[in-house]
């Protein structure tokens, strides 16, 4: 494992040799502007980063979760004797809407 670690890892001789590459492939003028251009990225994408990281911070410091209490069933309308609940028809309503001519559930019947 130790041998898969080592090749990973660039020693000095190969960090010469990449810059020399560089050196020779971009030219002596255009090497500074990269490396400006590299850095700039780098020193943007850690802003972002941090930016991030505080804004999420004060959102788990200014919104704590709320506390889960059991929400209390509404209070239902006590009924009076002869009356019927508002979500159940009426019997005049059921038979009023049977008596239209054009009554699917009439067609349906017959």
């Amino acid at each position: 494992m130790m041998n898969h670690v080592m090749l990973a890892m660039l020693q000095t001789p190969e960090i010469i040799g990449l810059l020399v590459l560089a050196l020779i492939f971009f030219g002596a003028k255009k090497l500074p502007e990269l490396a400006r251009g590299l850095g700039s990225g780098i020193k943007e994408f850690r802003k972002a980063t941090r930016d991030v990281t505080d804004e999420l911070q004060s959102a788990i410091e200014t919104d704590p979760t709320p506390s889960r209490r059991p929400v209390a069933p509404p209070a239902s309308q006590p009924l009076t004797p002869g009356s019927e609940p508002s979500e159940s028809p009426s019997p005049e309503s059921v038979e009023t809407a049977s008596a239209y001519p054009g009554n699917p559930e009439e067609k349906a019947n017959s």
